[in-house]
């Protein structure tokens, strides 16, 4: 069974802007008395990574199925 999926422009590198708690929280740093900064940084992340997705699609359409197995 193959469990690698190809995605295209998937070695194409993204900026994202996090602050430096942002990106503490991100590698497991607890903030017990502010969730809000994991959510914050998983959101900054979501809405980039959505952006390029977006962008894909606009540029190349759909991925075909046959790609990603």
């Amino acid at each position: 069974m193959n469990t690698s999926a190809k995605i295209p422009h998937g070695d194409e590198r993204i900026t994202v802007e996090l602050t430096v708690k942002e990106l503490m929280a991100l590698t497991g740093v607890r903030f017990h008395n502010n969730h809000s900064v994991e959510v914050s940084a998983r959101k900054k992340i979501n809405e980039v990574l959505f952006e390029a997705y977006e962008r894909d699609q606009r540029d190349n359409g759909p991925i075909p199925y046959q790609l990603l197995s």
